[in-house]
């Protein structure tokens, strides 16, 4: 578990208005604090965070060589009328005393969470907003993951931790730090009119204040475009708008009274802003057109495809519907990997059988260049924790490997043709990716590319997992969040017929099936996923059923598969699941990128079932139930593949109970 330290330090609130007076602060002031260093705009610059007008953030300008605090706390009203404020969220249970891990959205963190006292949480109880007060015991700060662990009073064990995550951290508005005179918070400048010094002529009014890393900047819609005061999402993207710098030498005076600014801008500082403005919208049109341009060229391209195999009939839909409906069998279509299905379909009346990783392992295990390692559970289980055995080098040689993020893991949740419940698979990756000893450990998370391949159905609540979570300590840019590749389920020849006919779902959704294991592979190509990670520099992809609890990520299994320079590593477990939904392998990069190269050898087993389905039928469509099998859907086993290289190096990791 990762060491938490207790910090101490003191906490200033002094954030002055711009003003000819501003005082130096150096920076030690704000030790502790998330500190800004602005960008000189004559002789003054600005610090602050991201703000809306919602958030209660003190904002100062200040004269150049000077740092500032940010406040960044939101307030908002409470069902009982009185305000509080946000200063963060429970994000998950720490440890099994009742701790919680807190997200903070607050630059006074240790006021917030390490002073006893009272707190409020505001969270959603069947489906009602509630707002409950509850007492703050402790606080300390997890420095590795620069969060905050606090105690609640009654919160004594993880299950009633676990019930308040999600919630809401708020303070009382009364109990925030008291501003003096010349000090003002950023929610005040929203609706503030701008007002030019020299003339007295009204340029606009502000309805944001942006930071962008190293300035601040006022969004002020012009005076053309307001009838009244309006709020910022009401603002049509066509509006025109400009940003003004709000530093000492452009922003003077600031009336928070009267709701006025008076400005004193450089000469064709407004101008040239909304030109810029301009110009970028312009650009962001000609980026939209070529964009639908290119997604039609490739809808005709698919349109054709499907015509040469005689499915016109699936663009009936087209025709039909409301436009997003219309949209969404365009985007399918788009999409459908017409040449996998060709193959597929060609498969229809051919004898082949579905391989296991058994049966692969039967085929390779006389091949001279198959390397086995028989290893006790208690080894695999020893090596993300370093304790030092007979096979310490080739752990050591794995976790190189994956420090060097040379390593990515390939979580699958549709367990190949299996039908599990979603929330079952979402429970199973929750637990993986919780685990700081049995998975990826903390420490290397940041480095290491992770991908998540899930069913359409489940892809939301995913992609939700990962959020609520942080990424779970992933880089979130090298996260990949994909679906399972699917191939339409098509009819079984009648009398009538000559072609198998792409079944409809509805009139502008196709009836498809997920393809097994060979999938999880073709939709690392198909989403670009694995030019990404090439470009990474990772050299490996470890491929995890999360519906089978024995398959972790392991540093054995790589190392000793590098030690041996093998294409293929495979972790078994004696006694264990053979089929082929139940799969641990590793695979290189470079072995990966020749199978799909060579895709033709790809073999499908056609399987004969009963699915309903709509058929365009007299200009109606009518709704199809048939009582007995009356399609085929298509299954492909990544084993079935491999078999289909007779050079593969294979190396065998079995795990003895």
């Amino acid at each position: 578990m990762a060491a938490v330290t207790s910090v101490s330090f003191s906490v200033s609130t002094r954030n002055r208005a711009p003003s000819s007076s501003s005082t130096r602060v150096p920076a030690s002031e704000w030790y502790g604090i998330r500190l800004r260093s602005g960008v000189s705009f004559g002789q003054a610059k600005c610090v602050r965070a991201s703000s809306s007008s919602s958030s209660v953030e003190v904002v100062r300008c200040v004269s150049d060589g000077a740092s500032a605090a940010v406040i960044d706390e939101t307030a908002e009203a409470s069902p009982s009328g009185s305000e509080f404020i946000d200063v963060g969220y429970l994000h998950d249970a720490h440890g099994l005393k009742g701790e919680i891990s807190i997200k903070h959205a607050t630059d006074f963190p240790e006021m917030r969470f390490s002073k006893p006292g009272k707190r409020w949480l505001r969270r959603k109880i069947s489906g009602r907003e509630d707002v409950q007060e509850v007492e703050l015991v402790s606080g300390r700060i997890h420095s590795k993951h620069k969060s905050w662990i606090v105690k609640f009073d009654g919160i004594d064990n993880v299950d009633q931790a676990k019930q308040l995550i999600g919630a809401t951290l708020l303070v009382q508005e009364h109990d925030r730090p008291m501003l003096e005179e010349g000090e003002f918070y950023s929610a005040d400048l929203i609706g503030m009119q701008v007002i030019l010094k020299e003339t007295g002529k009204l340029v606009g009014t502000v309805v944001d204040v942006h930071n962008y890393g190293a300035s601040d900047l006022l969004r002020v819609l012009l005076d053309s475009s307001l009838e009244s005061a309006r709020h910022k999402s009401e603002i049509a993207e066509s509006d025109p708008v400009v940003w003004i710098p709000f530093v000492e030498a452009i922003v003077p005076d600031v009336d928070i009274s009267k709701k006025e600014m008076y400005i004193t801008p450089p000469k064709g500082l407004l101008e040239l802003n909304l030109r810029s403005s301009q110009s970028s919208k312009k650009e962001k049109r000609a980026s939209e057109w070529k964009e639908r341009k290119s997604f039609q060229q490739r809808l005709i391209g698919a349109k054709k495809k499907l015509s040469v195999m005689e499915q016109q009939h699936v663009f009936h839909g087209l025709r039909f519907g409301e436009k997003p409906q219309r949209d969404l069998l365009a985007q399918v279509i788009r999409s459908l990997n017409s040449s996998l299905l060709q193959k597929a379909v060609e498969s229809i009346g051919m004898p082949s059988e579905r391989s296991n990783s058994i049966e692969f392992l039967n085929a390779v295990s006389t091949l001279e260049s198959t390397c086995k390692l028989k290893v006790s559970e208690d080894c695999m289980v020893s090596a993300w924790k370093g304790k030092p055995d007979a096979n310490s080098n080739l752990q050591e040689r794995g976790l190189n490997l994956i420090s060097e993020g040379k390593y990515a893991p390939v979580l699958v949740l549709t367990g190949g043709k299996q039908k599990v419940q979603p929330l079952a698979g979402l429970e199973d990756l929750d637990k993986l990716l919780s685990e700081q000893n049995n998975f990826v450990q903390a420490e290397l998370r940041a480095g290491v590319p992770l991908i998540a391949i899930s069913s359409k159905p489940d892809a939301q609540s995913v992609k939700e997992l990962f959020l609520h979570h942080d990424h779970f300590g992933f880089d979130s840019e090298k996260v990949w969040l994909i679906e399972d590749e699917r191939l339409p389920v098509v009819s079984s020849l009648s009398e009538e017929q000559k072609k198998h006919k792409i079944l409809m779902k509805s009139p502008w959704e196709i009836l498809q099936s997920p393809i097994g294991s060979s999938g999880i592979l073709i939709s690392l190509s198909s989403n670009d996923v694995l030019e990404h990670l090439a470009e990474l520099g990772v050299e490996y992809l470890e491929l995890c059923d999360v519906n089978n609890v024995s398959s972790f990520s392991n540093p054995l299994l790589l190392g000793f598969m590098n030690s041996h320079g093998a294409d293929v590593a495979i972790q078994t477990m004696k006694g264990g699941p053979t089929l082929d939904k139940n799969f641990h392998m590793i695979l290189s990069v470079q072995f990966l990128t020749k199978m799909l190269e060579h895709i033709n050898k790809l073999q499908f087993h056609a399987t004969l079932k009963r699915n309903s389905h709509v058929e365009f039928i007299d200009k109606n469509w009518i709704d199809v139930d048939p009582s007995s099998a009356n399609s085929y859907e298509f299954e492909s086993s990544i084993h079935s593949w491999l078999t289909a290289f007779a050079s593969v190096k294979v190396s065998v990791v079995e795990v003895e109970r």
